[in-house]
């Protein structure tokens, strides 16, 4: 199993409070027991590897200079865990996600996801894999802004072949999930950043993924918009999804069952200083 991952304690669930900085989040989440609609613990799942990357890495040619994006790498994502991928830009963290999410192949080495050795299958084949086991959150939410919140949801299950009505009773089921079920007919343009971040994360937990990977989901949110993000997130991984969040933003490390440290293109279990991470 690889090591370089360090462990977090667990966090929950908060009421409904206004909140004005991350700290005063964090402090009162370390205070409350995570609960299910019911009222009860959550429910927590085995942790089965989802996804790995054993010895993978990433390298580009620029005429005669290999230029390495990432060194050869072993990490793996598990169900049940909210797992940060910490680094400055350029670090290499943004290469490493995209190679579990199948959007590139590696160099050398292997990538795995749900027991399917990815390296050699053909674009429409790695289309397919992302399409029905993997969920996507972005940095600048990449909603349809013509449409609804609802249709931006239903869209990966219409490409998945799902009838109309089916997609449409998954889709509210997810916006509600996330809390956005009475902002449903509105358009994206009509919502908040933080809102149209959770529009996002419904239109990838839809078709129901083992795996969400989140490329700096926070970035463009006010802090009390980081606050609910994360908690939503957080939830997921709960409920027994594997998420991972790539970030350079040390405050969400409370949120986190496991950190992925990375730096200059490799991988490190040690804690990056604040200030270069932010770079």
């Amino acid at each position: 199993m690889p090591t370089n991952v360090e462990t977090k304690r667990t966090l929950g669930e908060v009421p409904d409070l206004l909140i004005t900085d991350l700290d005063q989040w964090f402090s009162v989440m370390d205070a409350v027991t995570c609960r299910n609609n019911a009222g009860g613990p959550l429910m927590q799942t085995a942790n089965k590897i989802v996804a790995k990357v054993i010895g993978a890495g990433k390298e580009y040619k620029a005429g005669d200079t290999v230029i390495t994006a990432l060194q050869a790498s072993s990490v793996d994502l598990r169900s049940g865990e909210l797992t940060l991928i910490i680094g400055p830009s350029g670090s290499g963290k943004t290469t490493l996600l995209s190679l579990l999410g199948c959007v590139i192949y590696p160099s050398f080495g292997e990538v795995w996801i749900d027991g399917i050795k990815v390296n050699e299958l053909n674009e429409k084949n790695l289309a397919q894999i992302r399409l029905k086991k993997i969920g996507f959150v972005f940095q600048k939410f990449n909603l349809i802004a013509p449409l609804t919140a609802l249709e931006n949801v239903m869209m990966p299950l219409i490409l998945q072949g799902v009838n109309e009505n089916e997609a449409k009773t998954k889709a509210i089921a997810a916006l509600e999930k996330v809390g956005m079920g009475d902002r449903m007919r509105n358009l994206s343009n009509d919502l908040s950043g933080g809102q149209q971040q959770r529009v996002a994360i419904a239109r990838a937990l839809v078709t129901d993924p083992e795996m969400m990977l989140c490329d700096e989901p926070t970035a463009s949110l006010d802090i009390k918009s980081v606050a609910i993000v994360m908690n939503e997130l957080k939830l997921l991984a709960k409920q027994g999804k594997a998420v991972a969040v790539v970030t350079h933003d040390t405050r969400l490390t409370p949120f986190a069952d496991r950190i992925i440290y990375v730096i200059d293109g490799g991988i490190s279990d040690k804690p990056i200083d604040e200030e270069i991470a932010q770079k």
